[in-house]
């Protein structure tokens, strides 16, 4: 991706010229501009890439359809037309959803203070402020900045007043998910003016709707991402600890879990979200105690051929096992051949392929009667198959190094056996070839009984030698 950008109008000057005076098809003319721009090293991931519509009669030129939408709900805006404004935010909507660039565009002009203009012409107005929440959640996605305090305040108050709509409660819950992906402020000030009880609460009263529940607990999970780089330390620790003691949080997510026992897609946004309340040992314990772990192992052996639940699962697993009698409750469980299994079962799949050797590698820390468990269920035979499928995934490389070392770092007598399956050669390829490996491929080798070559590099600096 290059490193530069260009305006839309620019962009738009070059389709144009490619089709006046190249006489180009106006798909070609497009396709002709963005090569023209790469080949230049522009960034062109915030221009919307489409001719404009033609000229009008008086030669003026026509505005990109997103803006055209726009300018449409300003004028039902300013007629405080009801039925149109309706229709107008569901077609902007439409429009954010269909590209990046066409949300950043319509960002840029002004869409976000319209949209917000229209559900406060009639807040007690069910479709109005449903077609308006929709499309704030469609315009906020992927640019959370637009948000201020006024639709903070919207977006709270509409969760809280129509908590019993499911619709509405859904396209809330979607726009508060945008909202805070990537941006700790609008997180903190959510969490602040009370949005974790009406989360909870969502999932709880509206147990009977599958994408509420989604949606609730995506919305829940956002709230404990540290993903904004801008700020160097978020709350999302505080945040889930919050989630977890204030407000019932884990009960309520287990009991969701129990009430869609064959809905896999619920199932895995559920287990995705326990395994980002698993902050702290009595919280993993907690969610073994209320069914949670019961309910991972059987969706893991139920939906062993759905890739996108099994990385959810293992990854809660991994979460949970960070308490060592959790750890024994998933082996007594049967859950370490299902780990296996999974593993070999999508090998070309580098995310399950690392998920799954992180789970086998907390299962094997400090606990050398799982190790034996792990071991004669082929756990490090499937660690050693992942390492040579991927061997450019360092995530895959640097699990499956943790995974051997944990093996064997109290349980010696397994050493050899993983070295007659060829760990050495492939730890030392792994070592050699990611940066990122050489500590946890050494420690491995280490304790394999391999010898382990010191290297020593010079830093420059008088009396500073690194091995």
């Amino acid at each position: 991706m290059g490193s530069k950008q260009i305006a839309q109008e620019t962009f738009d000057e070059a389709v144009q010229e490619n089709m006046l005076e190249f006489e180009l098809e106006p798909e070609e003319a497009v396709r002709e501009a963005v090569l023209q721009f790469e080949s230049q090293g522009v960034d062109l991931s915030n221009i919307v890439k489409a001719v404009r519509p033609p000229a009008s009669e008086n030669g003026q030129r026509e505005k990109h359809q997103i803006l055209q939408t726009l300018d449409s709900l300003g004028t039902a805006l300013a007629a405080s037309a009801l039925p149109e404004l309706c229709g107008q935010l569901a077609a902007l909507a439409a429009r954010c959803r269909e590209r990046w660039a066409s949300r950043l565009l319509a960002g840029q002009h002004g869409a976000y203070p319209a949209v917000l203009a229209a559900c406060q012409l009639a807040p007690a107005h069910r479709e109005l402020t449903l077609q308006a929440l929709t499309a704030l959640g469609a315009l906020l996605d992927g640019q959370p900045d637009l948000l201020d305090g006024a639709g903070r305040e919207l977006l709270l108050r509409a969760l809280r007043e129509r908590s019993e709509d499911a619709e509405l409660a859904l396209a809330g819950l979607r726009c508060l998910r945008s909202c805070c992906l990537k941006h700790e402020r609008n997180r903190r000030a959510l969490v602040k003016g009370g949005v974790l009880p009406l989360l909870t609460g969502a999932l709880g009263q509206h147990r009977g709707s599958a994408e509420v529940v989604k949606a609730a607990a995506a919305a829940l999970r956002a709230l404990t991402l540290d993903d904004d780089i801008r700020v160097p330390f978020g709350h999302a620790h505080d945040h889930a600890k919050r989630i977890v003691l204030e407000n019932d949080g884990l009960r309520v997510l287990v009991e969701a879990a129990k009430a869609f026992r064959d809905n896999s897609g619920v199932l895995s946004e559920l287990c995705a979200t326990l395994s980002r309340l698993s902050v702290r040992n009595e919280f993993c314990q907690e969610i073994v105690d209320l069914g949670g772990l019961n309910f991972m192992v059987t969706l893991l052996s139920d939906c062993i051929d759905h890739p996108d639940v099994v990385k959810q699962v293992l990854s809660a697993l991994r979460a949970v096992a960070g308490n060592d009698d959790v750890k024994d409750a998933i082996v007594e469980a049967g859950a370490t051949d299902l780990i296996v299994l999974a593993i070999s079962h999508h090998l070309a799949n580098p995310q399950i392929c690392e998920q799954g050797c992180a789970a086998l590698c907390m299962l094997a820390l400090r606990k050398p009667e799982n190790c034996s468990v792990i071991m004669e269920g082929g756990g490090a035979l499937a660690a050693l198959q992942a390492m040579k499928a991927h061997p450019q995934e360092v995530a895959v490389q640097k699990q499956a190094c943790m995974l051997i070392r944990n093996l064997v770092s109290r349980s010696r007598d397994l050493s050899q056996p993983i070295l007659d399956m060829g760990a050495e050669s492939l730890i030392t390829e792994a070592r050699a070839a990611h940066r990122d490996c050489e500590d946890v491929a050494k420690a491995a080798l280490r304790d394999l009984g391999c010898k382990v070559e010191l290297r020593e590099l010079w830093t420059g600096q008088k009396g500073s030698l690194a091995q």
